[in-house]
């Protein structure tokens, strides 16, 4: 006869979770009676007494605990299996919270995200553009998009997009002051500092970060590609910034074989067992989006 392994395991959850058969009943809408049938043919397929039954309340035995433990995992994980199911096809609502770098986010991902909202109206985005790396978790965000190489974390990471930095000087720049052939150069070179005075470089397939010296420095990587398109000196970007420059001559590209191998654009998202649509979604449409950016097509 085929038995079901399955069988009792909620009735005995609802045992023990209330301490009584007649509180697991009213729960699970069935009668004691049923309850205490159920746990009995458990027992006897387990072959081991996981409860001690007195006139007022029951306890759980040493392998009853064992088992509880196991059986709310099991609970829990059926739970979270119908929801993912449903979630595949439920659509985007509610509100999501996400962060971004200033620049990029402006530039890239709000009109993105702008577009996707046309399609969800039941959705509401609060785009946090800031420079500074947010706590997700704790500031309640959602989905973080950030850029380069990231730090070990708990946060799952899906890459969106290639990112790749590029060594340029203008052409009058380069006229005026030379071209530089080799990193031990760059310290004759007037250097154009942005958020950071260190360059990440690479040499014998090794990286490493290459302090710089100038005269300048801002903060805005706009401002920083103004400054390197006057020809006031050497710049290190993303290709977002420079590829269309490079493209057309304002800007010429340097020590090529010391640049540091592609980084990305990620998104990011507090660890959790699936994706929610809103998430999910969204992840996937800025994928799409910037892969057919006219900057991403350049390359």
């Amino acid at each position: 006869m085929y038995t079901n392994r399955w069988e009792g395991l909620d009735e005995f959850v609802a045992v023990a979770e209330c301490g009584q058969f007649t509180a697991a009943a009213e729960r699970l809408g069935v009668s004691s009676s049923h309850i205490s049938r159920q746990i009995a043919r458990l027992e006897e397929r387990l072959q081991t007494k996981l409860l001690y039954r007195s006139t007022r309340r029951v306890a759980l035995t040493e392998a009853g605990q064992t088992f509880l433990h196991h059986c709310q995992r099991l609970q829990d994980g059926r739970e979270e299996a119908v929801r993912a199911v449903g979630d595949l096809t439920s659509e985007p609502k509610g509100l999501l919270r996400m962060t971004c770098a200033v620049a990029y986010g402006e530039r890239f991902i709000a009109p993105l995200v702008t577009r996707f909202m046309d399609e969800y109206p039941q959705l509401r985005v609060d785009i946090e553009l800031t420079n500074n790396t947010l706590d997700l978790v704790h500031e309640g965000m959602d989905l973080a998009i950030r850029l380069g190489r990231l730090q070990e974390s708990r946060l799952v990471a899906t890459r969106l997009a290639p990112r790749r930095m590029y060594l340029c000087a203008s052409p009058s720049y380069v006229e005026r002051y030379g071209r530089p052939h080799s990193v031990s150069e760059l310290s004759r070179h007037n250097c154009l500092t942005g958020s950071s005075d260190t360059w990440l470089l690479q040499q014998n397939g090794k990286e490493f970060s290459q302090r710089i010296h100038g005269n300048w420095r801002c903060n805005s990587g706009q401002a920083v590609l103004d400054a390197a398109l006057h020809g006031v000196g050497l710049c290190q970007l993303p290709d977002y910034y420079v590829l269309s420059h490079l493209k057309s001559g304002a800007l010429i590209s340097l020590l090529e074989t010391h640049q540091p191998p592609n980084t990305a654009v990620w998104g990011l998202y507090p660890q959790q067992r699936h994706l929610s649509p809103k998430v999910r979604k969204l992840v996937d449409y800025l994928k799409e989006g910037l892969a057919k950016r006219d900057e991403y097509q350049a390359r």
